[in-house]
């Protein structure tokens, strides 16, 4: 489920005069294109953030991404693992 945040801010006049523009060339409300604006510096920054990490530090958070996707009512007996483990 999404929460929404609503949040007042104040902008700059050119900028509005700029998001307006974009808007229009893009088709889009300005409000649409000031979430997929922050969507993509926050991927973005994300990214960067990603690629400073040393290849053990990605091997971690890839290990954690495969974790929260398994399917938490799966279960595998202690046995099962000791034999995958051994081949």
């Amino acid at each position: 489920m999404e929460h929404h945040v609503k949040k007042l801010i104040e902008v700059d006049k050119s900028l509005v005069v700029k998001l307006k523009v974009l808007s229009a060339f893009e088709n889009m409300s300005v409000k649409a294109l000031m979430e997929k604006a922050v969507v993509e510096y926050v991927k973005n920054k994300e990214l960067e953030r990603f690629e400073k990490l040393s290849e053990e530090e990605k091997e971690d958070l890839g290990l954690l991404l495969l974790m929260q996707q398994a399917d938490k009512e799966d279960f595998v007996s202690e046995d099962d693992v000791f034999k995958i483990l051994d081949e």
